[in-house]
């Protein structure tokens, strides 16, 4: 009962959170001087039709309350530019961009979970040696070292002069098409993981508890496994729930560089395009994506470490 009151104001929380980020971003972009449909052999009067024709003449305040009222029944507008007359929703899904850098961003998070947590648990286990040695600087160079320069690498070495993998990536249906974008945007999250399951496991590892299942005869492996890294998996837990909102809707420097045609690519040509609805769509997908996660990862919480008080006096 306890869960279930916390979960559902949490829920009612994130639909604010998702109302006041639709807000900011539909009047700051609107804010921007100039017409998607601006051009340099469009009048005026062309530019004062396009606007009536899809309600862009009418006050921002109206145009807000019609395009909530729209998302409610599933209508997120259609391009005004890009694709014009195409439904944002048939944009997003139905051309299999989100899909396309969902597919990416979950293979990128499984690789930088399954590697960076057991990294993290030797360093631990092996603190101060050679091995924590280099694997403390191996992640912090993992971590330093920008998404661009890392595909640039990866394009060069293994692309260009060995040749084991193809240049550009949209032909994602072949397995190797995905080796370099998913490693590259595993990298940094994997470092990042391992450094953070380090550090708590440092911590678990010097409590009483831990001593006692020593003092008790417990194996190094039970002790590791099932006591210092469930305790330990908070700090990663946190870390995941915006990562794999931010992962799944793609890195934008990397589909570019790999010519992956998802939903990151697309969105910066919506900006450039001054397309309003896309823009709007992808927004307020990936806030969507961010705030259910965040969700997740509160309820998560409660079921790793069940000494959690996960409702707070007064609230």
């Amino acid at each position: 009962m306890e869960l279930f009151t916390y979960t559902i104001k949490r829920i009612i929380v994130s639909i604010g959170t998702l109302l006041l980020v639709t807000a900011i971003t539909f009047f700051l972009m609107n804010a921007i001087p100039g017409s998607p449909f601006m051009t340099d052999k469009s009048t005026p009067e062309q530019i004062a039709l396009a606007n009536a024709k899809y309600g862009l003449d009418k006050p921002l305040v109206v145009q807000f309350g019609n395009y909530l009222k729209n998302y409610l029944h599933g209508d997120m507008g259609v391009s005004l530019k890009m694709q014009e007359g195409t439904p944002v929703t048939r944009i997003l899904f139905g051309q299999g961009k989100f899909t396309l850098s969902m597919k990416i961003g979950l293979w990128a998070l499984l690789v930088a979970v399954v590697i960076g947590i057991p990294l993290g648990v030797l360093s631990a286990y092996y603190r101060g040696g050679w091995l924590d040695s280099i694997l403390r600087v191996l992640t912090t160079v993992g971590i330093a070292l920008p998404s661009f320069v890392i595909a640039t690498l990866m394009l060069f070495e293994f692309a260009v002069q060995l040749g084991w993998l193809p240049v550009q990536s949209n032909d994602l249906p072949n397995f190797a098409s995905y080796v370099m974008p998913v490693f590259t945007l595993a990298l940094s999250p994997m470092c990042r993981i391992a450094k953070l399951t380090r550090t708590s496991m440092l911590d678990a590892i010097n409590q009483d508890y831990i001593r006692t299942a020593r003092a008790k005869g417990v194996t190094t492996k039970v002790v590791l496994f099932k006591h210092a890294l469930r305790n330990s998996l908070i700090p990663v837990i946190t870390y995941l729930g915006p990562l794999t909102a931010g992962i799944i809707t793609g890195a934008l420097v990397v589909e570019q560089i790999y010519h992956i045609p998802g939903l990151g690519n697309y969105f910066v040509s919506s900006i450039l395009n001054r397309d309003y609805p896309v823009i709007m769509g992808t927004t307020v997908l990936l806030a969507v994506l961010i705030i259910f996660m965040n969700l997740v990862v509160d309820i998560a919480y409660k079921i790793v470490d069940p000494r959690i008080n996960i409702t707070k006096k007064g609230e």
